[in-house]
């Protein structure tokens, strides 16, 4: 039985590991005199960015926190903004016409009649990230290159390529597998859980792979309680 905190203890621990990596790797030594470490750190930084996207999704539904709507809120606001300087309430919008009609041309994150995984990937990804945003993100990349000295190989070694590895996770096993037509759906949600084991659903995108049909039709239940919700 979960305590009524844990969702804001989970998501402090996966934003707090995510700033222990990206400190670790953007201001740390050259890639090249840690090349064991510096592999890790990218993996690790590439899963945690995308915890941080989970976190802000939870937020979105409530789950951080229930009984407390601003904490739930500012975790998922920070969550979010570390994520790719996403506005919180926006994406909450956006994700909730998601779940009002999924798979649908009502549904921002349904590809816009080219199914292929690229085409829909680039709709997917220029839908929420916008010219200024994007500006500002590779602005905000060049304050330690400038600032302080940092090696820009750091900056996009494990800043830059997690990001971009975290969105081809997210996109890939939280929206495309999922959601694609293939094989058809099985209820009115338009989505399906993939057949992978607990530790590989956790390890592509944090339940969201194997468990998103039962998102869909719980999305009170935060992402650590969708195993539990089916075994139910």
């Amino acid at each position: 039985m979960h305590s009524k905190r844990s969702g804001v203890w989970i998501a402090l621990g996966i934003i707090g590991a995510w700033l222990f990596c990206f400190i670790r790797g953007v201001f740390g030594p050259h890639p090249s005199s840690r090349p064991i470490e510096s592999v890790f750190l990218v993996i690790a930084s590439a899963f945690l960015f995308t915890g941080l996207f989970i976190t802000a999704h939870d937020a979105m539904h409530g789950t951080l926190d229930p009984s407390n709507r601003k904490l739930n809120n500012a975790i998922g606001t920070v969550a979010v903004l570390f994520y790719a300087l996403f506005p919180f309430s926006k994406l909450k919008t956006e994700h909730f016409l998601h779940h009002r009609a999924p798979a649908s041309q009502r549904d921002p994150d349904f590809h816009s009649g080219q199914p292929g995984f690229w085409h829909w990937y680039w709709n997917f990804v220029t839908h929420y990230v916008s010219f200024a945003q994007f500006a500002v993100i590779v602005l905000a990349a060049q304050i330690p290159i400038h600032g302080w000295g940092v090696s820009p190989v750091n900056v996009y070694a494990f800043w830059v390529l997690p990001s971009f590895a975290s969105t081809l996770q997210l996109f890939y096993f939280g929206t495309y597998l999922p959601h694609r037509e293939k094989g058809g759906y099985a209820d009115e949600n338009k989505a399906r859980s993939l057949r992978f084991s607990k530790t590989i659903s956790f390890l592509t995108c944090y339940h969201f792979s194997g468990y998103h049909l039962e998102h869909h039709r719980y999305p009170h239940v935060p992402w650590w309680g969708l195993p539990r919700t089916r075994d139910r």
